[in-house]
């Protein structure tokens, strides 16, 4: 009898070890992450405002918009606060992956910061110029392309292509191919949530369920049952990196209730630049780099606009594609409203990161 209740208690344990442990530390980041965001929100707004870091509004942008102009600013800071202290908490810090995510992240928002910070004391729009928020965020970029190539020598899997809706088929990129792919997706994503980010609620939105559905991919990468199964390149220890998504959701809806229309305050370039290069970084390390382009279809389609925009323009002489871009920009003028075009943004990116996550299956 006592035999048979010893392994009945060794099984439920590697029961929860398997399926429980590693899920239970995610939901626990993304509540605690929650609860920083919501209990330190009405603080860092009200610091924010006294230190007068409001919004600067382009000349150039929908009229609607200079109601805007002095709004708090910078408040990504508080989504970086909250990512950062849940993940150091319920993390396992042992864990090279999770210290990869975490160190672009925050490198990123220092870019951002510093580009925020120029926009509010230097009364500058535009911030730091495109040629050195480039730069460094190549370096940046580049580093942690270089890192995880190292790291692909002792598991091959983290340089092959996958292929969504095919079964087995995998393209080795050598550590060349990899480097390069993982620097434009990690600084690809990055501006490309920064330039969907001038809605109030367009971006955070967008990034956590995307952040979340990464999470799902990241947790089946980690487990070498759950990746043969469904057919998927097993990643030794990337399914720790569901506890960052966690986080990052936790977070993302924190400072949502605060972004929200009208919002109370604006993520700025210290934001939406470190969530897109942890978005970026995470497909990578799970394999799903062309998902994470179906999932952020939002992400592509503002990026596309602005460079449809630009090189019509340039091309044509003056002539517009759009009447604004980014996109959201577009429909403003057209006569939607602010919410409209938000909400219909969101519907849009659930259901392309319902059909990302269709691909664990459909193969």
């Amino acid at each position: 009898m006592l035999l048979e209740v010893a392994q009945w208690l060794a099984r439920d344990v590697r029961l929860f070890n398997v399926f429980g442990y590693l899920t239970l530390r995610a939901v626990l980041a993304c509540l605690t992450a929650l609860a920083i965001s919501l209990f330190l929100g009405p603080y860092v707004i009200r610091k924010l405002t006294e230190y007068k870091i409001g919004q600067s509004i382009r000349d150039e942008g929908p009229k609607s918009h200079l109601t805007k102009a002095g709004t708090p600013t910078m408040g990504g800071a508080l989504i970086l606060l909250a990512i950062a202290i849940t993940t150091l908490l319920w993390g396992d810090l042992s864990n090279r992956f999770l210290w990869i995510v975490l160190v672009v992240t925050l490198a990123f928002g220092a870019i951002g910061w510093v580009d925020d910070y120029r926009k509010v004391v230097h009364r500058n729009p535009k911030g730091l110029s495109a040629r050195s928020k480039f730069f460094f965020q190549s370096l940046v970029g580049l580093a942690a392309a270089c890192y995880l190539g190292w790291m692909s020598q002792t598991i091959p899997a983290l340089s092959e292509l996958i292929l969504p809706f095919f079964k087995n088929i995998a393209y080795p990129l050598g550590i060349g191919g990899f480097v390069v792919l993982t620097f434009f997706v990690i600084v690809g994503t990055s501006n490309a949530v920064n330039l969907t980010d001038g809605l109030d609620g367009l971006a955070i939105m967008p990034s956590v369920l995307i952040g979340s559905a990464l999470g799902v991919f990241a947790y089946v990468a980690g487990n070498a049952v759950f990746s043969r199964y469904l057919g998927l390149p097993y990643i030794p220890g990337a399914g720790e990196l569901i506890v960052f998504c966690g986080a990052l959701a936790g977070a993302g809806l924190g400072f949502l209730w605060f972004n929200a229309y009208p919002a109370e305050v604006f993520m700025g370039d210290v934001g939406a630049l470190a969530l897109g290069a942890s978005l970026g970084t995470i497909a990578v390390i799970v394999r799903q780099e062309i998902v994470l382009f179906i999932m952020g279809g939002v992400f592509v389609v503002e990026t596309l606009s602005v460079m449809i925009q630009v090189l019509y323009f340039k091309w044509s002489g003056g002539k517009r594609v759009f009447r604004m871009a980014p996109l959201h920009h577009h429909y403003e003028l057209e006569g939607w409203k602010e919410s409209q075009v938000v909400v219909r943004f969101w519907i849009i990116t659930m259901m392309l990161v319902l059909f990302g996550l269709s691909t664990l299956k459909l193969r």
